[in-house]
């Protein structure tokens, strides 16, 4: 049987390009197939949107080959300040810090903004010789057989593989056309994004504010004086705020924002999302499996879901290249199998964890309030149970594929 790759990735974002690289250095051949015209995101400017990236998610990049090229670009994570508060009153009395000087790894993580990492994947993929990448191009069908997967791109052209990895998102016609339901709800909650200059430094700090309406979260960007907001509203407020022009916009942030920076102004365009949990019933099917959004697509409020989507990516790399070196079939039952085991139960615990918070924080009743407020306190004043927190959110627990522990395959 003739394949045009070991395996094809129907999506180019940052997984699974992410993937390819894990796959392709061990020896194996990949096809990415990305329906977004890749140097226009590569090459666009500064725009606030940023990832925060978890220790473990900084050792794989470190392990395929692209945090060289972006180390420099990173801001280090040295506090996570999390509290609850109101508009123009400020944070409550309790709260919760988790330091970076706590743990012994160094810095809890980093910010990267997008437009550095995806051109980064973007030359790595170009330059390996087993990776093959076709931009601008979709996915249209897939058919699956004892033997192989092929896959019918709207061009017309036909692939075959021994497995499809879905990397297409939380609307995954990946998984859609392999049969594989979803489950989940909306939160009547809009994430609006953007980036904002302000006149102290941010020392490295990244601050929580736990809202009625819903989570801001101000995540440190480098240079120490511009940092991406994560804010989240209500659908009609959020809608209200984005139609503003950018004064009036600014003047509904800064109650929320507080002071705490000096004077602020806009940064960066101004983007919306809507927050909803989503998750596949299952993570594979018959020659395909699914990482990422695809898989489990999960509330903001932690920045989980790259390096959710990273472990996804270390595990399923893992199972796949071990089982090649034993001569097994990579896209079989057993291979894949093992994938979702390692990785279907930790990502729905922590999926329906963040939900938890999420629903406990995104409201003011007084009750919870005053249970949540006195939490934060516990905690903080509990050294051996808040480093247990600052290991979670590292991403340093739990058991450990070989690239996320800085181990190659």
């Amino acid at each position: 049987m003739t394949y045009d790759a070991d395996i094809l990735i129907a999506g180019g974002g940052l997984n699974g390009p992410a993937l390819a690289l894990a796959l392709a250095n061990a020896g194996l051949t990949v096809t990415v197939v990305d329906a977004r015209p890749g140097l226009v995101r590569a090459e666009a400017g500064f725009d606030g949107r940023a990832y925060a990236l978890a220790i473990a998610s900084r050792r794989l990049l470190q392990g395929i080959g692209i945090w060289p090229a972006v180390g420099d670009k990173a801001q280090p994570i040295h506090q996570i300040k999390a509290s609850d508060g109101l508009a123009g009153q400020g944070p409550a009395p309790f709260f919760l810090t988790f330091d970076a000087a706590e743990i012994e790894e160094g810095p809890m993580g980093f910010l990267l903004e997008d437009r550095h990492l995806y051109a980064a994947f973007l030359a790595a993929m170009g330059a390996h010789p087993k990776i093959t990448l076709l931009s601008e191009q979709t996915v249209t069908g897939q058919a699956v057989d004892a033997s192989g997967v092929t896959i019918t791109l709207g061009s017309g052209q036909t692939l075959r593989g021994r497995l499809l990895v879905g990397c297409d998102g939380r609307g995954s016609q990946t998984a859609t056309r392999a049969g594989i339901k979803r489950v989940g709800w909306g939160y009547g909650q809009t994430a609006l994004v953007t980036a904002i200059r302000h006149e102290k430094p941010h020392n490295g700090i990244a601050h929580q504010f736990f809202m009625p309406e819903g989570p801001l979260a101000i995540l440190p960007l480098a240079g120490g004086h511009h940092s991406s907001i994560v804010w989240s509203e209500t659908e009609a407020n959020a809608k209200a705020i984005q139609a503003l022009d950018d004064a009036e916009y600014l003047a509904a942030l800064r109650p929320r924002f507080g002071d705490f920076l000096g004077e602020i102004a806009l940064a960066g365009d101004r983007f919306t999302y809507p927050l909803s949990l989503s998750l596949a019933e299952t993570f594979i099917a018959p020659r395909v499996a699914l990482v990422g959004d695809a898989a489990h697509g999960v509330h903001p409020i932690a920045g989980q879901g790259l390096n959710l989507g990273l472990r996804d990516v270390a595990a399923l790399a893992q199972v796949v290249v071990e089982a090649a070196r034993r001569g097994e079939d990579i896209g079989s039952a057993v291979t894949l199998d093992a994938y979702q085991r390692w990785r279907r139960f930790d990502a729905t615990a922590l999926a329906l964890g963040m939900d938890t918070v999420n629903r406990l924080f995104s409201n003011d009743n007084p009750v919870l309030r005053l249970g949540r407020d006195l939490g934060l306190g516990l905690v903080n004043r509990i050294p051996a149970l808040r480093r247990t927190f600052i290991r979670q959110a590292a991403g340093l627990n739990g058991d450990l594929p070989r690239l996320l522990a800085g181990k190659p395959i």
